[in-house]
């Protein structure tokens, strides 16, 4: 018989670890996302997005997750595994956790605008496509969209000072 309590409290553990990662994200100035993949009750990678940091629009935190894990593993397929990320991966993260085989995605926030998971497509489980991922969709929702929305608020305050101390300069 399965322990669903139990279950629920490792996806709400292992959504924070990857809350923790969106926070370090965050500091570098990142879009604040963070992933991390589990294998059995333990964690394999860890990561947070890096496009800025890198100047690599590929620097995801799904994707350097996914690069861990297969380094972990010695193996390029993680049917074994899981990942937890703060919010909907896009179709590009999508697309690599279907070619990596991986069988779930847990995610908090969704992505009404890229979100490759069910939102505005679903490459994760695409009928024609040969590995579909269950997804679930909401563990620590609300903590994960307030991160991301309090990131691009103070993102446009910044913007408009900027604009306001032109005009005061001119």
């Amino acid at each position: 018989m399965i322990d669903h309590s139990a279950l629920a409290t490792s996806e709400i553990i292992f959504m924070r670890e990857a809350i923790k990662q969106a926070h370090l994200a965050e500091e570098r100035d990142e879009v604040p996302v963070g992933a991390v993949i589990v294998q059995g009750h333990k964690i394999i990678a860890r990561a947070h997005n890096q496009v800025e940091t890198l100047s690599d629009p590929t620097a995801h935190a799904e994707m350097i997750a996914i690069t861990q894990a297969t380094d972990h593993l010695s193996n390029k397929w993680l049917t074994e595994c899981a990942l937890y990320v703060t919010l909907e991966p896009c179709a590009m993260c999508a697309g690599a956790l279907v070619l990596a085989r991986i069988p779930r995605i847990y995610f908090g926030a969704q992505d009404p605008k890229a979100g490759a998971c069910g939102s505005v497509f679903n490459i994760a489980h695409h009928p024609q496509l040969n590995h579909r991922i269950k997804i679930k969709k909401g563990p620590l929702a609300a903590q994960c969209s307030q991160l991301l929305r309090r990131f691009f608020e103070k993102k446009r305050y910044l913007i408009n000072q900027r604009k306001v101390d032109r005009k005061i300069r001119f």
